[in-house]
């Protein structure tokens, strides 16, 4: 771990006495409408999974799923959530912003350096998303962690258009709230790098805890490798197209692993 900041990442001025109340109200808040709330529902769903009688190896999630027997107003009801996916993610940014300082830039969520982003991001694809899916085949050759059930691909036209939204609303929900948000927020309360990062992972893990233990496992990690990645890098971007590219990779390369290994992964829905 460098003793030095990288030149993009700009330590966030401690919090004055006044505002340290005001500021864990807002972070409690921005948690109770996004993330957090996400990760209690997932953290519910894998407890009510493991009161039922079925072995939690046997039992099934799907990864989006329909919301609507009729096409149109399928692909309609998706777009709407993912639109107020993404705008949850404009008002962390807005909360962020500060006058004479533009927040996008000061987490690294703009396009300098988008080459050296990319290469980085497709990196941590490598990194994160082939263990990840050696994980998940472990888990469920242990039986401790669901059987996801893919989206079926053929499904209409749009139907790949809007897994690969999903994907990059996963991505900047994920890391600009998990990373961007929090990490600036908890440092102005004084919190320290491991501490921040570890307790993010932890929260990350339990956003995914519905998958079962494989995932939480995985995305503990994930957390771990992103957190560190982002005090060495000082820039959310990366981490941003690495989560999306394993989402796109999981959306649209799952259905066609479950073809390949239908014993292994489950079939789709």
């Amino acid at each position: 771990m460098p003793t030095n900041h990288p030149p993009d990442l700009i330590e966030p001025a401690p919090a004055p006495g006044y505002s340290r109340a005001r500021l864990r109200w807002e972070i409690w808040i921005v948690l109770a409408v996004t993330v957090g709330q996400s990760a209690l529902y997932s953290v519910l769903a894998l407890v009510r999974a493991l009161l039922r009688p079925t072995p939690i190896g046997d039992q099934q999630t799907q990864l989006n799923p329909s919301r609507d027997d009729t096409a149109l107003w399928d692909v309609l009801y998706q777009s709407l959530s993912i639109f107020f996916g993404l705008a949850l993610v404009a008002l962390v940014v807005y909360l962020l912003w500060e006058p004479g300082s533009n927040a996008l830039r000061r987490i690294g969520l703009d396009f300098r350096g988008f080459g050296r982003d990319t290469g980085r991001g497709i990196l941590l694809a490598s990194v994160i998303g082939v263990p990840g899916l050696a994980l998940y085949a472990a888990g469920r050759a242990m039986g401790i962690t669901v059987q996801v059930q893919a989206s079926p691909l053929d499904a209409a036209w749009w139907t790949i258009p809007l897994l690969v939204l999903a994907a990059l609303r996963a991505g900047l929900t994920e890391e600009v709230i998990f990373i961007g948000y929090l990490f600036d927020r908890l440092r102005r309360l004084g919190w320290g790098w491991w501490t921040i990062i570890l307790s993010t992972a932890a929260l990350r893990a339990a956003y995914h805890a519905y998958q079962g233990f494989g995932a939480i496992l995985g995305n503990f990690v994930m957390g771990i490798v992103f957190g560190w990645a982002y005090r060495r890098w000082g820039r959310v971007m990366p981490l941003v197209i690495a989560h999306t590219v394993i989402d796109i990779v999981a959306f649209i390369g799952y259905p066609l692993a479950v073809a390949l290994w239908p014993d292994l992964f489950g079939p789709t829905a």
